[in-house]
């Protein structure tokens, strides 16, 4: 019984164990009238002299309906006013306790069959407790979610060809097989539900001066994907990534913030090759200067339709945190700007995507270009890149592979003959999941990166190239996967190739990921 419910019928029941009560006090009839009747009252509302007013009324009310314990008289009254003998409490007792009997057996009865059950349960809910008192001591934060991954890569590179001092150079300056890491710690707060603040930090030593997977080399074409270096600072923590996106209305998203990258906005990635696969220039959907991204101070907008159709508009500064005119801020020549407009449609098995950018030339946002193209593209000017991707998947994974290819046109505006003024790339990727068992897949791609197609006032330059890469991805654990990989540039110089002679460059790694 409750504590309340206890209070009505103890001091009954204590009156009962001292000595007093004689005959005379005791009205047979009047006990039993108490303690039941034929005409069973089922709800306290059912007494004619009880009112949600009185002090005992919640009481009474769980006595009557919980129980079934209370039956009053046969006129409808409960008397509460009255003084009770102890008869008349004891008899009140009595009735509560024989229904409070008969629900304990019944509840034995079932505990006894369900023992088993209701072991197993309770050794469940004990071992939920202990995790979420674990989880409770041990969380990041109530706002926060903390994901972390960690590469190792190692790997070599050879030069070859019949250009015997470029060869030798270049062998000498980084043929040597190497070790690098990298580590991403990305942290993403919501405060509404639906917003979300991104923080990147990130740490590596793949030193772009001399580390060829970092960009170092003849050309800065073999970076992989997952190569990072702050400056002249290897494997120091730094802030990459930061900015805040929420939405307006149910289809419209906006994202802004002082560090933010060009991918980060924009309304759809067409392409299902992995974009963490080798290297980077292979994951740029076949126009490395439409998606150049580029990273700085910038401001976005993506629609989503529920038809699939998707856009966006973002701009970003490269400098933009610079305040000396001269040398960047926000829409100002020096400011290493990027304009860029995409339209899309995605579905789960399809997605296409056409995307116009807008770049100033002179900061190398145009990173994967024939060392040729880039030179033209340092000067000062503007570049329009354009670039058209789609990308398809089937059902059957294990045997069809996904299809992704991308093709993309620069034109830049110049001022001296010599100079690029049209050049273009392309790329086609496939990837096999699940191929030979499963947690494993296997992907190739192949492509040309930027290379100069037309020059003002020139004959068109021969600065062509492939590249080729081939890996395959093996998930030890859901948290480990191993990838040796191999990719081959067939003119990584492309133009500036010495005339008559050929020199290319085969590389092989190890990829090694933790995701936490």
């Amino acid at each position: 019984m409750k504590l309340f419910q206890q209070m009505l019928v103890a001091p009954a029941a204590l009156g009962l164990l001292a000595s007093g009560a004689n005959a005379a006090e005791l009205n047979i009839n009047g006990v039993s009238d108490y303690a039941a009747s034929a005409d069973q009252v089922t709800s306290v509302t059912q007494f004619s002299d009880v009112y949600p007013t009185d002090w005992a009324y919640q009481a009474l009310s769980n006595l009557v309906e919980q129980y079934g314990c209370v039956a009053g008289y046969p006129n409808g009254t409960f008397r509460g006013n009255r003084a009770m003998t102890r008869y008349e409490a004891a008899a009140l007792l009595n009735a509560c306790l024989d229904r409070i009997t008969e629900v304990t057996d019944e509840l034995r009865r079932l505990l006894k069959e369900f023992e088993t059950e209701l072991a197993i349960l309770r050794g469940r809910v004990d071992g939920l407790e202990a995790r979420v008192g674990e989880l409770e001591a041990t969380q990041f934060s109530t706002t926060t979610k903390l994901k972390g991954v960690a590469t190792f890569v190692v790997g070599a590179n050879q030069f070859r060809g019949s250009a015997n001092a470029l060869k030798q150079h270049s062998n000498g300056g980084f043929g040597a097989t190497s070790l690098n890491n990298d580590l991403q710690l990305n942290l993403e707060t919501s405060f509404t539900g639906e917003d979300q603040l991104t923080s990147v930090l990130r740490a590596g030593n793949f030193n772009g001066d001399n580390n060829v997977f970092g960009g170092a080399g003849p050309t800065t074409l073999s970076t992989l994907e997952t190569a990072f270096q702050e400056g002249d600072h290897p494997n120091q923590l730094t802030l990459d990534k930061l900015f805040y996106s929420f939405p307006i209305g149910s289809h419209l998203t906006v994202t802004a913030g002082p560090r933010v990258g060009q991918e980060d906005m924009l309304a759809i990635w067409p392409s299902f090759y992995p974009s963490d696969a080798i290297l980077d220039v292979l994951t740029l959907n076949g126009a490395p200067a439409a998606y150049n991204k580029n990273l700085g101070a910038g401001a976005g907008l993506r629609w989503d339709a529920p038809t699939g159709f998707r856009f966006s508009a973002n701009y970003v500064a490269a400098n933009g945190s610079r305040s000396t005119t001269s040398e960047g801020g926000l829409a100002t020549k020096d400011a290493g700007s990027t304009g860029t407009v995409q339209i899309g449609y995605a579905r789960e098995e399809l997605t296409l995507a056409a995307i116009y950018t807008a770049i100033q030339n002179g900061d190398d946002l145009i990173t994967y270009a024939s060392p040729f193209t880039q030179t033209s593209l340092s000067a000062t000017g503007m570049t329009h890149a354009f670039g058209l991707g789609g990308a398809w998947q089937g059902l059957d994974e294990r045997w069809i592979p996904s299809i992704s290819a991308g093709w993309g046109i620069n034109v830049s505006d110049t001022s001296q003959n010599g100079d690029v003024q049209t050049s273009q790339s392309w790329t086609a990727g496939l990837e096999w999941d699940n191929i030979f068992m499963d947690s494993t897949s296997v992907g190739i791609a192949v492509g040309q990166p930027v290379f100069a197609t037309d020059l003002k006032g020139q004959d068109t330059p021969n600065d062509g190239q492939f590249i080729w890469e081939a890996w395959l991805q093996m998930n030890v654990t859901d948290a480990i996967t191993v990838t040796p990989a191999l990719f081959y540039l067939s003119r990584p110089l492309g133009q500036d190739t010495p005339r008559g002679e050929t020199f290319e460059q085969l590389g092989g790694l190890a990829k090694i990921t933790f995701k936490f």
